[in-house]
C-alpha cells in the first residue's frame, strides 16, 4: 500500500514538472503590409517645362492668356494660332502644350495639336562604321629650311633634287654682309585705321541697323528693375501723343493682356519688339506698318492708378533695359 502511494506520487511529479517544461505557445506573427496615402499624379515638372521651352514648346498655365505667352516669347498671337490649329484663340486650357517658335527654327522637331498632344521626331543613332580619315595632302612647295642668301646657296636651291650633290648637306658659312651705303630709303608706315565700334551683344546686324527714338515726352517715374518693373513709365497728360520708337509693323493693338490697359505691340525685327501699354485709345490696327515717330495711340491710365506710358522693349521675348536702345534725353 505504501509503495502504490510513492508511486502515485512520484507519477504526479512528474507530470507537474513536465508541464512546467513545456514552452509556452507564442502568437503567430504576421508581415502586414503598412497603408501609404494615395500620391497624386505629378504636375509638368520644372525641368520638364525647361527642355520644352529649348524645343519651342510652352505648357500652359492657370491664369494663361494666348496674347500673354505671344508677348513673352515675342511672337504674333494670330501665329501661335496657326502653329497650333486653334479654333478659338480663347480657349486655351491649363497643361497644354503649345508651340511658341516656328516649326522651322525651333531648337527640336516637335510639335503639338490643339488638345495638347506632343509629338517629336525620332533621332536615328550615329553609325557604328568608323568615318575614314580624309586624305592630308603632301606639300610639294620649298622646304622650308632656312640658310643665310649666297651666290651658292641660290644655285644649289635652284638645281633639281637628285641633282644635288650629298656634300650640299653641309651649309657654308655665312657670307660676309655688305657694306651698308649711305643712302637710306624711308618707309612711310600705313595709315593707322580708326576703330571700329564693337556690336551690342546678342544684336544681329538688322538689329544694329534699327533707329529708336522716345515714345512720349514726359518725366521718367519709373526704369526697368527685371524684378519688378518690365520697362520704363513715363508720366503724362491723358491724350498726349504716343509714337512708335522705331519702324515695324503692329503685331497687336487691344486689350487682352492684365496689368497692360489698352496695349499696342509694334515688331521691328525677327527678334526686337516695343509694347505701349496703358493708352486711352489706339489709333492703328494690326498688320498696319508704321515709320520712326508715327503717332499710334494717347496716352491713358486704361489698367493702372494714374496717366502715364509703359513703354517696353523685347528681345526674343525677353525684356531689356530701353535705356540701352534709347538716345539719351
Amino acid at each position: 500500500m505504501t509503495n502504490k502511494s510513492n508511486l502515485l506520487v512520484l507519477s504526479l511529479a512528474l507530470a507537474f514538472l513536465s508541464a512546467c517544461s513545456t514552452a509556452p505557445s507564442q502568437a503567430p506573427v504576421i508581415d502586414r503590409p503598412v497603408a501609404r496615402p494615395a500620391v497624386k499624379p505629378a504636375t509638368p515638372s520644372q525641368t520638364a517645362q525647361v527642355s520644352r521651352d529649348e524645343r519651342g514648346l510652352y505648357t500652359v498655365k492657370r491664369g494663361d492668356t494666348l496674347i500673354r505667352i505671344a508677348l513673352e516669347y515675342g511672337q504674333n498671337y494670330r501665329d501661335l494660332v496657326t502653329w497650333n490649329n486653334l479654333n478659338d484663340p480663347n480657349d486655351i486650357k491649363v497643361d497644354q502644350v503649345l508651340r511658341v517658335l516656328p516649326p522651322e527654327s525651333g531648337a527640336g522637331n516637335g510639335a503639338s495639336n490643339g488638345n495638347g498632344v506632343e509629338t517629336a521626331a525620332i533621332v536615328m543613332p550615329p553609325s557604328d562604321k568608323p568615318t575614314a580619315p580624309a586624305a592630308v595632302a603632301r606639300k610639294t612647295g620649298p622646304k622650308g629650311e632656312k640658310r643665310p642668301y649666297t651666290d651658292a646657296t641660290l644655285a644649289e636651291l635652284q638645281r633639281p633634287d637628285g641633282d644635288a650633290p650629298a656634300a650640299a648637306a653641309t651649309r657654308p658659312a655665312p657670307a660676309t654682309p655688305p657694306a651698308a651705303t649711305s643712302t637710306t630709303t624711308t618707309t612711310t608706315p600705313p595709315a593707322a585705321r580708326p576703330p571700329v565700334a564693337a556690336a551690342a551683344p546678342g544684336l544681329t546686324a538688322e538689329d544694329e541697323k534699327l533707329s529708336w527714338m522716345w515714345p512720349a515726352e514726359g518725366r521718367v517715374v519709373a526704369t526697368f528693375d527685371e524684378g519688378k518693373n518690365k520697362g520704363v513709365d513715363i508720366a503724362g497728360k491723358a491724350g498726349q501723343h504716343v509714337v512708335a520708337a522705331g519702324a515695324g509693323k503692329v503685331m497687336f493693338a487691344g486689350s487682352g493682356i492684365r496689368g497692360y490697359g489698352n496695349l499696342v505691340i509694334v515688331k521691328h525685327s525677327n527678334t526686337l519688339l516695343s509694347a505701349y501699354a496703358h493708352n486711352r485709345a489706339i489709333l492703328v490696327k494690326e498688320g498696319q506698318s508704321v515709320t520712326k515717330g508715327q503717332l499710334i495711340a494717347e496716352m491713358g491710365d486704361s489698367d493702372t492708378d494714374s496717366v502715364k506710358l509703359h513703354f517696353e522693349i523685347r528681345q526674343q521675348g525677353k525684356p531689356v533695359d530701353p535705356s540701352k536702345f534709347l538716345p539719351p534725353r
